[in-house]
């Protein structure tokens, strides 16, 4: 692209809209214009320069902000599906007919389009997580699109100006005063009273103050950028764990989310306040809930693999015992394990007695393990028992077969085949807490003796790499707050014309009203000419003082 040289001699990159060196309009639209815009000093940006490559186009699509806040957009919609049924890590679930089911069934067919949309994932979906990269790229590219060029402008802004620059100013005045030097020397000092920053040039001067409130927003953008990367480093395996985890009584689990490492869990107990200490701590509520909790504890053992092991070997070594406690998790190695929510008294075997139905007499007992069931309990004396089909969760018959709607045990049914010396081809019988089927009369039945319980501890698995890059995502946005809201870029020109004229011209990004009572204050104490603010109505009309116009 041609450089733009202006009349002053200095050569302007294509686009700009006003001349780094004097200020001069160079574009027809900054030519007709009343007020220059400044909000990049009128310097050129690569979205309004470069147009033609492949790379130019990406640049110019990504620093759009109809672009950025349409990505927004979606982000935000995107989020809020996300609100409309319980996420993934929510559900009592493993597996992904599981996960299908439980959704369908509660929310029927809205939930199985749900959960086949992936929403019911949808912070880690590789969709959301492009989203997110998109917005990122966005705040970036339209970042440096932005403050680069407003960084060389005002870096290498003069202190004299042409007037055709403080003429489209949004505060402009000029006028004749006397003894002019006088006032520029008084000028200069109460700007500095004001604490700016003052320099002066050949008759001109150029007082600024808090330029470094223009670099919020970029503030803010590198706050978010940093805090965008701490979210896409959890979707890389070991930056952030948060799994939940049930783990049975006397049950020896694999820690989900931490690889080489294996749980035991000893025991769980559940402790309720006494009468007495409910009286005195809670009152009334006692009587309305029968029993509080005072606390529930998991005792377990924390085993690690012995290096060279295969994973899900015996080869374990112990690490240590803990209490694990709401609010006093079990850690090691970056890991938090919290005690989050339990279930009493699942069944854990069911022992079962094959009698005579005649006589009522036993053939023998044989206990169910019913995380673990056999295919053939030997009673002896030629009596078995082949199980043919276990249901841990009976839901009734769908399409003629009977239906577990979850592996959990809470109301197992079984088909037993009973083989006895008597019928060796066999007896098969539907048995079900408190229902018992037979496809025809059968001499032998199966009937239920005993249950054994155990209690279940729901455990969480935290590890987080990616918290203090957050949180200083986080802190570097709030300065950036701080930075924009409550400082304001202010500039003061004041020069002498070649006629003798006396201009005066200000700008700030904010808060025109305090830059005007700093300008009151200034002219209260020199013989500067008065000046007009163009964008405000209600100083559209000039007070009288003896035979001058003031305009305030």
């Amino acid at each position: 692209m041609s450089k733009i040289t202006c009349q002053c001699g200095h050569e302007n990159p294509y686009g700009t809209e006003l001349c780094e060196q004097c200020g001069r309009p160079l574009s027809e639209k900054a030519k007709e214009s009343d007020i220059v815009d400044m909000r990049y000093e009128g310097s050129s940006r690569r979205s309004q320069t470069y147009k033609s490559s492949i790379v130019d186009k990406i640049w110019n699509f990504f620093s759009s902000v109809k672009i950025g806040v349409g990505i927004i957009a979606a982000v935000l919609i995107a989020s809020a599906i996300g609100t409309v049924f319980p996420q993934k890590f929510y559900v009592p679930a493993s597996t992904d007919a599981e996960y299908a089911e439980y959704y369908e069934r509660l929310y029927g067919v809205v939930g199985k389009i749900y959960y086949q949309l992936g929403f019911y994932d949808m912070y880690n979906s590789w969709w959301f997580k492009v989203l997110i990269g998109m917005l990122a790229t966005s705040i970036i590219i339209a970042s440096i699109d932005r403050v680069v060029p407003l960084y060389k402008s005002l870096k290498k802004q003069r202190t004299r100006r042409h007037p055709s620059f403080m003429k489209r100013q949004r505060i402009y005045g000029e006028g004749t005063i006397e003894n002019t030097a006088e006032s520029f020397a008084k000028a200069e000092e109460e700007l500095k009273k004001m604490h700016y920053n003052v320099k002066t040039e050949n008759g001109a001067i150029l007082a600024e103050k808090h330029r470094f409130s223009r670099w919020g927003p970029y503030v803010n953008h590198t706050g978010l950028i940093i805090f965008f990367v701490g979210v896409l480093l959890r979707g890389i395996p070991g930056f952030y764990v948060d799994e939940a985890m049930w783990i049975r009584e006397g049950e020896t689990r694999n820690i989900v989310g931490a690889p080489g490492y294996v749980l035991e869990n000893k025991g769980f107990t559940l402790e309720n306040y006494t009468k007495e200490e409910a009286e005195e701590v809670f009152g009334a509520a006692l009587d309305k809930v029968g029993s509080i909790v005072k606390t529930y504890r998991t005792d377990v053992t924390l085993y690690k693999e012995k290096e060279g092991s295969l994973p899900g070997s015996d080869n374990l070594e112990k690490v240590e015992d803990y209490a694990i406690v709401v609010n006093k998790p079990l850690k090691f190695n970056g890991y938090n394990v919290f005690q989050m929510d339990y279930k009493l008294d699942e069944l854990k075997t069911m022992t079962f007695h094959l009698v005579e139905k005649s006589s009522e007499e036993s053939l023998g007992e044989f206990t169910v393990d019913l995380s673990n069931p056999e295919k053939k309990y030997d009673l002896g004396k030629g009596a078995s028992v082949n199980m043919l089909g276990f249901y841990p969760d009976y839901d009734g018959i769908k399409d003629g077969e009977p239906y577990s709607k979850s592996p959990v045990p809470n109301n197992p049914a079984f088909i037993f085949q009973m083989n006895t010396p008597e019928k060796p081809e066999g007896e098969k019988s539907f048995v079900a807490i408190r229902q018992t089927l037979e496809v025809e009369q059968n001499d032998y039945a199966i009937k239920f003796a005993a249950a054994e319980t155990r209690n279940i501890s729901g455990l969480t698995i935290r590890k987080d790499k990616t918290l203090y890059i957050l949180l200083l995502g986080g802190l570097v946005f709030m300065i950036g707050v701080i930075q924009g809201m409550y400082w304001q870029h202010r500039r003061i020109w004041i020069q002498e014309g070649a006629d003798g004229q006396v201009l005066i011209a200000a700008h700030t990004n904010k808060n025109w009203f305090s830059l005007r009572k700093e300008l009151d204050k200034l002219r209260e104490s020199t013989a500067l000419p008065a000046y007009k603010d163009r964008q405000d109505p209600e100083l559209d009309k000039p007070e009288q003082e003896g035979d001058e116009e003031i305009w305030t």
